[in-house]
């Protein structure tokens, strides 16, 4: 197996992001017919943060197959670099995503997680992981050490993404969840995410559950209601941004990608208010972009700076930003 598991040329690059998860292909039925899209929520976060410029590497564990070929291509016209040991010789996942007059997504998963344990001698910025990387074992158990032992030596954000079929009992799932926050400084989640975890709590009792536990930033996405940023200092709600929706693929990926990118890029400003509602903005306005175009297709740094107006906020229809 090669060094490098992808075409780029050129050495390696020093890394700003690394994020480590699944990459699948989503299978998308729709009354129009039927497409695929190479998917996976930490794969579209990786692909988010390469459109948004930065220096991205993705773990994960794909075949040789041709999904795994369509996966590879589509990270690669990102910018997204392979890490070593992400392919292997077990079939690539699927995941088919049934769709909804309203563009909201039903999904049916073919996946199995493994990752080889390899060490990193340098660390990027920002560690990124969630999803069903996070919970499936036997791979889950090596993101939890690549966690704990990077949590204080470079940022990590945390996305659980909870897919509640590919999950044991609920008492099993908060515990795996709950054990990998306190290696975390940022944990973003949909209110479906907060609501299932934690079904006797407010979404802002959540976000301070998941604080008391490590967490230094929470962030929730309420659909059409925006999303809510939470230190233990402060608490922000930032409303969601008007958009027409195609579909809400990878819509909750691409506020991930923006929230990534605005903790790697907010220097030395901390976690005031006005620091939590510009993240907030910029990532509402991510998800905006990506829900008016079909399957999980993010901006670029230009579009996130120019496409809609910060100040149009009223929803056009429910962008379900999960």
């Amino acid at each position: 197996m090669p060094a490098l598991q992808n075409p780029h040329r050129g050495p390696e690059p020093a890394y700003d992001v690394i994020v480590v998860g699944e990459a699948l292909v989503d299978i998308v039925v729709s009354p129009h017919g039927t497409v695929e899209h190479p998917g996976g929520s930490p794969a579209n976060v990786a692909y988010g943060l390469a459109r948004l410029g930065v220096a991205t590497g993705l773990l994960t564990s794909i075949g040789e197959d041709p999904h795994a070929d369509a996966i590879s291509r589509h990270l690669e016209s990102a910018g997204v670099w392979l890490l070593p040991g992400s392919r292997g010789d077990g079939p690539t996942a699927t995941a088919t995503a049934v769709l909804a007059s309203d563009g909201s997504a039903r999904y049916d998963f073919d996946i199995r997680w493994d990752l080889p344990r390899t060490a990193r001698a340098t660390l990027p910025k920002i560690l990124h992981t969630g999803s069903i990387a996070s919970f499936l074992a036997p791979g889950a158990a090596v993101v939890r050490d690549l966690l704990e032992q990077s949590h204080r030596r470079c940022m990590v954000t945390y996305d659980p993404n909870i897919r509640p079929a590919l999950l044991g009992s609920h008492a099993e799932a908060l515990a795996l969840f709950e054990d990998l926050v306190q290696f975390t400084d940022a944990v973003k989640l949909s209110d479906e995410d907060a609501r299932w975890l934690y079904p006797q709590l407010s979404l802002q009792e959540a976000s301070r559950q998941i604080l008391g536990l490590g967490a230094a930033l929470v962030a929730v996405t309420t659909g059409a209601e925006g999303s809510l940023l939470a230190t233990r200092e402060a608490e922000v709600t930032v409303p969601a941004v008007r958009s027409v929706v195609a579909d809400t693929i990878g819509a909750g990926d691409s506020y991930m990608s923006a929230l990534v990118y605005g903790l790697l890029m907010r220097g030395a400003d901390g976690m005031a208010p006005a620091v939590l509602e510009s993240l907030g903005r910029m990532a509402a306005k991510a998800a905006a972009i990506t829900v008016r175009r079909p399957g999980a297709n993010p901006p670029t740094l230009e579009e996130l700076r120019s496409d809609l107006p910060d100040h149009d906020t009223v929803p056009a229809q429910e962008p379900a930003v999960r």
